[in-house]
């Protein structure tokens, strides 16, 4: 399969970074977005400047609103927010064709069903072949040729292959894995536990602290990935154990921009306020919550920073409860 023409699904800032990508790639590159100001701003300036300023799109990227204009594309990718997915991939559907593949870049569990991604697209678009792009990348640096690399899944690892070479660019590394649930749960859980280190940080908690919440999480996510049938291997790669470190070690990203306001005396309303871009963790904490207790899985942090912010607790309360634990053999 050869792919010319790629239609990125969502006009934030990562889904602007990726048109960037993969216009630098050499594709025709349609980004779709449902915001009326991104659409006129792309068009008049090329650039998106709600949620991607200073940054000028390549020539080969063009914008609409409508989902319909996607329909001959070769390959698509998808970047709604994760709770977000099914609705767009639904509205999607009438304009997909059979076998043309869906790219998954949003990074979440969904909430109620607290399904994958991967499990979202299976239901909605059946006829596309499935693949995961995760990894360490705040957009911004993406946008702007920063060196970056990231893991790109998919089961079809002819397919995988080919997607990986279509969507590499100078400074834009994709590698290729065969396993999507480790992939995805890697991308998920990382958004909740960099709250968790917001919050130590906004505290004052020290390195000391950072470092064991990273290391601890770690540990959480690789048990989790495992229980829903991913590979440790995977969750200690780029779209694990690497987008850990980065989303948990900048304020750039926005869960940990999230934590740092809590730690230092915030509400989670007044954090959120005004902000335009999501917090996938904020979104998915619940859900991961339930897939811990479901699968019996053990995620103190991860719990933790779920109750907080369905307002169950207290910051001081949460690092106490942490602190407090049974002392435990570490590869528990």
């Amino acid at each position: 399969m050869e792919f010319k023409r790629a239609g990125v699904i969502g006009g934030g800032a990562w889904g602007t970074a990726l048109a960037q990508v993969a216009g630098w790639a050499g594709l025709d590159v349609l980004l779709q977005a449902r915001e009326p100001d991104v659409v006129e701003s792309i068009r008049e300036r090329r650039v998106n400047e709600a949620f991607l300023p200073g940054v000028t799109l390549d020539d080969h990227v063009s914008v609409t609103t409508e989902l319909s204009d996607l329909a001959d594309c070769d390959v698509i990718l998808a970047v709604p927010p994760a709770q977000h997915m099914r609705s767009t991939l639904t509205a999607f559907a009438p304009f997909h064709r059979a076998g043309v593949p869906v790219v998954l870049c949003s990074k979440g569990i969904e909430r109620g069903s607290l399904k994958l991604m991967t499990e979202v697209l299976a239901e909605t678009l059946p006829a596309a072949p499935a693949a995961v792009l995760s990894g360490p990348s705040f957009a911004g640096e993406v946008a702007r040729g920063l060196p970056s690399a990231v893991t790109l899944a998919c089961a079809d690892e002819a397919l995988g292959e080919e997607l990986m070479w279509t969507l590499s660019a100078p400074g834009f590394r994709p590698y290729l894995a065969t396993d999507l649930i480790g992939a995805e749960v890697g991308g998920a859980i990382k958004n909740v536990l960099a709250i968790a280190c917001g919050m130590s940080e906004g505290k004052g908690l020290g390195r000391s602290a950072h470092a064991a919440l990273i290391t601890r999480g770690f540990a959480e996510m690789t048990r989790l990935g495992v229980a829903l049938g991913g590979q440790a291997e995977t969750v200690a790669g780029l779209c694990g154990l690497g987008d850990l470190v980065l989303t948990c070690s900048s304020p750039q990203s926005r869960n940990m921009s999230l934590g740092l306001a809590l730690g230092q005396g915030q509400t989670v309303a007044e954090a959120l306020a005004g902000k335009r871009s999501v917090a996938e963790g904020y979104e998915s904490a619940p859900a991961v919550r339930e897939l811990a207790l479901k699968t019996g899985v053990d995620m103190p942090i991860s719990l933790a920073v779920a109750a907080l912010l369905c307002g169950e607790t207290t910051v001081d309360a949460v690092i106490d409860n942490l602190l407090s634990r049974p002392l435990k053999v570490e590869r528990d």
